[in-house]
């Protein structure tokens, strides 16, 4: 039997705050992020016969939403005949920390190109890291490269998860900076 239901009449009182929260920072627009988020409860709604139960509902719904949010980079990036955008993540959802966009080549496509072009982005990925301050970096390598979890972190580092948060997004900011100079 499984382990977790689905009840779709509580999905947007329950997760609807979170779930735009998470796209916010991600597109940065709300009225896209509130579209993707749509988006997200139509496609699960439609997909309902393939939830097996064994996540959450709010981890499944999740997972929806970050192919949501890559369906809106690569429509835009193809729109304007730039690089696909992949964003890595771990296969725990409930992670808020699983952020990394990285703008490469198919990686089962691989020619020489794409492999320079992915080694000069991983140059420039490390060059970023090591602009940032000992304590961010580290953090943010820990969070978004290595997926530790909150808990871990703050324990590590003796601070709070709000803290973390903070460390984290302006990590984030710093390092998407500093890819727009030196990547795109």
């Amino acid at each position: 039997m499984a382990e977790h239901q689905l009840n779709p009449n509580t999905w947007i009182k329950k997760y609807s705050d979170y779930l735009f929260n998470y796209t916010i920072v991600r597109v940065d627009d709300r009225e896209i992020a509130k579209d993707i988020v749509q988006e997200t409860f139509f496609a699960g709604l439609r997909s309902m016969k393939n939830f097996k139960g064994e996540a959450s509902e709010r981890t499944w719904l999740i997972s929806i939403l970050k192919r949501k949010i890559i369906d809106h980079y690569r429509k835009i990036n193809s729109n304007k005949g730039k690089a696909e955008v992949r964003m890595a993540y771990n296969s725990d959802s409930e992670t808020e920390g699983d952020w990394l966009e990285e703008r490469v080549a198919d990686p089962y496509a691989s020619n020489a190109e794409n492999k320079i072009e992915n080694s000069e982005l991983g140059k420039a990925i490390n060059n970023c890291l090591d602009s940032l301050p000992d304590k961010q970096a580290t953090i943010f390598r820990m969070k978004t490269i290595d997926n530790f979890d909150t808990e871990t972190i703050c324990n590590e580092f003796n601070i709070t998860a709000s803290n973390l948060w903070v460390i984290i997004h302006r990590a984030r900011t710093a390092m998407a900076s500093c890819m727009e100079k030196n990547w795109f």
